[in-house]
């Protein structure tokens, strides 16, 4: 099989902008990520972008030649769909496809146009990625959904409101420095747990913002980026996908995330690495009890210590295990069919000392991205390692 390469990266500043459409974001990101990789278009063998909520959002279907001539790409394009992991699922079938032999050079990335809906128009928006007919129309959101979850690990494991405003703090925090996220702003413990509550125990601190903004990414294979001389220092080297039941009510689970822990489990049987050797990671943070469930579900800190990692120091920049030093969805961000493609970015800028929280981890070998769909039924998981 062919190692993966991550030649090129490029992302749009995350925010407020409802005045652009999703293929003017992805043309922006694209262009960053050509320049980036040096690997003209004409290269490329294939699209492969993620996105979930065009047609509610821009009335507008079939996205993969859409994006494909935003990008200046002439090449088959296909449109992933998987909820928030839309562009994480792209990214794991551009990985086997050029392990495959398939594909030489792949455009793989993701857009989301998300605040020209309003807020109200959002969440309603989201909530089709629950199940609509036991959950939506019983009244659930995303928010509830997860709090639901939240409560569910304080009567099992222990932990309180206050640890999880650890979290949301760590992520400002990270997010100081990144010229791409959309809250580079400090926060205290203290405006967490003063914030106005959503759903009980979640408040709006505990919340990622609304998002618009795309990611690009330019894959090839070993192969290709020795020939063409690139500088592509970072390879994909383990991919998993994992899946749960759509509704909460039909899991066995509400205080971890099995699909998280396949996906997981997965990536570093195929990269051929084990947790205590990840560095770092990038995880999907919608809420802060999603962080903590993340970073169980990999096994970077057993079951019932993530909730306090973040408040003990465990998992801030100068912790043993940085996490989200991007500053996360939390911070950074949340235009939903960008995120897991912004992963594999933000970590392929962290070990190639590009980013500018690089220096947390200077000398790191090994990242991980998981990205994760809905409350979870849905989870990819990428490992990258720095190629010697």
């Amino acid at each position: 099989m062919s190692d993966v390469r991550v030649a090129g990266v490029g992302l749009t500043p995350f925010g407020n902008a409802p005045e652009r459409t999703s293929r003017d974001l992805f043309a922006e990101a694209s262009i960053t990520a050509f320049e980036d990789s040096g690997v003209p278009r004409d290269d490329v063998d294939a699209l492969l972008y993620g996105n979930f909520m065009g047609e509610l959002s821009e009335h507008q279907g079939h996205h993969g030649p859409l994006m494909a001539e935003a990008a200046g790409v002439r090449a088959p394009a296909t449109r992933y769909e998987s909820a928030c992991a839309s562009s994480g699922a792209a990214v794991r079938d551009a990985v086997m496809r050029i392990r495959n032999g398939e594909d030489d050079v792949i455009l793989v990335g993701g857009a989301e146009r998300m605040t020209n809906l309003g807020t109200a128009g959002a969440t309603e928006a989201l909530a089709i990625a629950a199940d609509d007919l036991w959950e939506v129309r019983a009244g659930m959101t995303f928010p509830g959904a997860y709090a639901l979850m939240a409560q569910a690990y304080f009567d099992e494991y222990g932990g309180e409101h206050e640890d999880l405003a650890h979290v949301a703090v760590k992520n400002h925090e990270n997010a100081l420095n990144n010229e791409k996220a959309q809250y580079q702003s400090a926060i205290e413990v203290s405006d967490v747990l003063e914030a106005p509550q959503v759903s009980s125990p979640l408040g709006l601190y505990d919340s990622c913002p609304i998002s618009d903004g795309a990611a690009a990414v330019v894959l090839t294979s070993e192969a290709y980026a020795e020939e063409h001389g690139l500088e592509a220092p970072v390879s994909i080297s383990g991919t998993g996908q994992g899946g749960d039941r759509m509704a909460l009510h039909d899991r066995e689970y509400l205080a971890r995330s099995p699909a998280a822990r396949e996906a997981g489990d997965e990536a570093y049987a195929d990269a051929g690495v084990d947790p205590a050797d990840v560095d770092f990671a990038e995880v999907h943070d919608c809420f802060t009890i999603a962080e903590v469930l993340a970073i169980e579900s990999l096994d970077l800190f057993p079951i019932g210590e993530g909730v306090s990692a973040a408040r003990d120091g465990r998992t801030t920049a100068d912790g043993e295990t940085p996490i989200n030093l991007s500053g996360g969805l939390k911070a950074k961000g949340h235009p939903v069919g960008a995120t897991g493609a912004s992963q594999i970015a933000e970590v392929t800028k962290l070990l190639s000392g590009k980013h500018p929280n690089s220096e947390f981890v200077d000398g790191a070998t090994t990242g991980v991205a998981h990205n994760a769909g809905g409350t979870v039924a849905s989870a990819t998981v990428h490992v990258l390692e720095v190629s010697e």
